[in-house]
């Protein structure tokens, strides 16, 4: 039968196998897609398009689901949540102190991660060894670098990385194939030593509890995929707002479907859409 609502990004998790678990929010349904590899689907945009944060209707999309005025307003759609180093809360210009305390003011953690390309990152939560994050980013492996108090000195130690490595997915290679193995542990380590000088100094300004050291583990993921594309085609509902296919794969926030196409799903969040699989 089908399913009529709003969009969200999929909603992520593993397995006792570490393979990916996505569900996909089409207004009140949550939806398996999992059993769904391998079936014929379809979606149907209605050109309506609702804020995920305020539920105006607008006529275009900002921050992966947010109308104008929330995009301009809420501190979760500031330049800082990219930029984490960029963090103003000391400064006394957070555009929500209160949900800054509540959601930079705790643990983060650094991380590296295989999404074809080594890559850093940083995220809130790792549940059971594992973030939701490195799933929507489609890493592969991914280990856990340092545990930082707070979402400035993630962004800091961030930065430090990136004069070594990217902080940015690669989502056509990502979208390639399984990629090579990388000894992420050791990589980590390698990683630890060129920084030393500058972790140091940090903290040194910080305090002992700038880091806490964090067990040498690196985690593997797989995900559902029968067929990766040979010369990927992204669809745009925007332009091609109905579409139907087989569905061959997810990775991260994406579809894999026949005829070499991927749609990002996480980028029509609010998109009022029809739902059906046969």
């Amino acid at each position: 039968m089908p399913y009529t609502g709003t969009l969200r990004k999929m909603r992520v998790s593993t397995n006792s196998n570490h393979q990916a678990q996505y569900q996909l929010p089409v207004g009140e349904d949550l939806l398996a897609m999992n059993e769904l590899i391998g079936r014929s689907i379809s979606l149907t945009h209605s050109g309506a398009i609702y804020c995920v944060h305020c539920s105006r209707k607008t006529n275009k999309s900002f921050n992966q689901g947010y109308c104008y005025p929330c995009m301009r307003s809420l501190a979760q759609c500031d330049t800082c949540i990219i930029k984490p180093e960029q963090c103003h809360y000391h400064e006394g210009t957070c555009r929500e102190p209160q949900w800054g305390e509540e959601h930079c003011f705790s643990d983060h953690f650094v991380y590296l991660a295989n999404t074809g390309n080594l890559k850093v990152g940083i995220t809130r939560h790792v549940t059971d060894g594992i973030s939701s994050r490195w799933i929507d980013q489609g890493a592969s492996q991914a280990t856990v670098m340092l545990r930082v108090p707070d979402r400035l000195t993630s962004g800091q130690v961030e930065k430090l990385c990136t004069q070594y490595i990217g902080d940015k997915t690669n989502w056509r290679t990502m979208l390639k194939g399984q990629p090579e193995q990388q000894d992420l542990i050791a990589l980590k380590h390698q990683m630890l030593a060129k920084l030393e000088a500058e972790l140091s100094t940090i903290s040194a300004q910080k305090g002992l509890q700038a880091f806490a050291a964090v067990d040498d583990i690196s985690h593997t993921i797989d995900y559902p995929v029968e067929q990766y594309p040979v010369k990927i085609k992204s669809i745009n509902l925007d332009k091609t707002p109905q579409f139907s296919g087989i569905l061959q794969g997810i990775k991260g926030q994406y579809w894999l479907l026949d005829e070499d196409r991927v749609i990002n799903i996480r980028k029509y969040a609010g998109y009022e859409v029809e739902f059906d699989s046969h």
